[in-house]
């Protein structure tokens, strides 16, 4: 797994041709038990970092769309599965927890819902006011610039969707955006969010003149 901005922090990914973009997993080491964010089948190497690691306590699913290798994960290292409570009925595995708006997975493991996604209450997770983990609605296709999912790839609603990243600006401590598909960014991801936030509230992207 490649080594992140912290040393607890570690992440895995596949190439998707279709996007031409990394599809990304999340490893949070914590001495309470590992945490891992939309896991992607792990090649034997990532299995044996993970499993030296601690291996994974929980494995968080942000939707449904991100199951990926949660099963194979849960039942080779004994971790509880656990996905959005909005998402509950018509899930696509059992899960062992149900999480919503405030719900803390560790102390400093914050957990927020985003609306206007392709799924109702997609989470994200806010790791000690300074790191942001998400799933599908924050995506990056470019490096240093983000991006909302798109209507094509079953954006619901961007209004609810940009109200959803603008709560986001309240973590003013908030610097990395580890996003679940494409680039993760490092440094100054409040002010490039922000900036981004204005560019889809500004009056000519609102005009639809753009």
């Amino acid at each position: 797994m490649k080594r992140l901005h912290r040393r607890d922090l570690y992440c895995w990914s596949t190439f998707n041709e279709r996007l031409d973009i990394d599809f990304n997993s999340f490893a949070w080491i914590h001495e309470r038990g590992n945490v891992v964010v939309d896991p992607l089948p792990l090649s034997e190497h990532d299995r044996k970092h993970l499993r030296d690691l601690g291996g994974a306590a929980w494995i968080v699913l942000t939707n449904s769309s991100h199951v990926r290798a949660a099963k194979e994960l849960a039942a080779e290292f004994g971790g509880r599965i656990a996905g959005p409570a909005a998402e509950r009925e018509g899930f696509p595995i059992p899960c062992d927890r149900w999480l919503k708006e405030g719900d803390d997975i560790h102390p400093g493991l914050r957990v927020m819902e985003l609306e206007g996604s392709k799924t109702p209450g997609e989470l994200a997770l806010m790791l000690e006011d300074t790191t942001l983990i998400a799933g599908d609605l924050l995506r990056s296709h470019r490096a240093g610039e983000l991006m909302l999912l798109r209507p094509e790839q079953g954006l619901k609603d961007p209004a609810r969707a940009t109200a959803s990243l603008q709560r986001l600006l309240a973590y003013a401590r908030l610097d990395a955006l580890l996003l679940g598909d494409g680039w993760c960014v490092f440094r100054d991801g409040r002010r490039l969010l922000e900036e981004f936030i204005q560019s889809l509230t500004s009056p000519v992207a609102a005009s639809g003149t753009a």
